[in-house]
């Protein structure tokens, strides 16, 4: 069912799918989606947090800078975020502003152990997700590539151990 939704919403925006599409899309009935779901945006959030924590999942966290890094560029190419930031941004403004989803606990429980702690952890998710949805706004003359180069000199620097200052 999480298949099909992602084909509809790729293929519509999530304004435009109904659980009638998916369901049909899915080859089950309306009601087997309605135990699941109450509703397409409910659905799209189990969907959302199934493609993005595969794309943790596929990351290499022993390296917490390459991990981020890769991460950020992986989500930037992901499709259905590049649909859902294209046709309904709007969409992202609960995660954005109001509560953390299953991807932000999933991304925090992975990045705990290797940034030393929950404080440092959810600062290293905030600037890699400002990096994700807004590095688009500061291009030119700057690319991605750059605002990339840019994001690993930062996270090397915030996650190198401090050195004591001489006295």
């Amino acid at each position: 069912m999480l298949d099909a939704a992602r084909e509809c919403v790729l293929a519509y925006g999530v304004r435009r799918t109904t659980l009638t599409d998916v369901a049909r899309r899915a080859g089950v009935s309306r009601m087997t989606l309605y135990r699941g779901w109450p509703d397409v945006r409910s659905l799209v959030g189990d969907l959302m947090t199934r493609e993005w924590t595969a794309v943790l999942d596929g990351l290499d966290l022993s390296d917490p800078v390459r991990a981020i890094v890769a991460g950020v560029r992986a989500m930037r190419a992901h499709p259905l975020w590049r649909k859902i930031v294209e046709a309904d941004p709007e969409l992202l403004l609960p995660y954005l502003l109001d509560r953390r989803g299953g991807t932000h606990e999933a991304i925090l429980a992975a990045l705990e152990p290797a940034a030393g702690s929950p404080a440092q952890a959810r600062a290293l998710l905030l600037v890699a997700q400002s990096f994700l949805i807004s590095a688009p706004t500061m291009l030119g003359p700057v690319t991605l590539d750059e605002l990339d180069a840019e994001l690993t000199l930062l996270l090397e620097r915030y996650l190198s151990p401090s050195t004591p200052e001489s006295p």
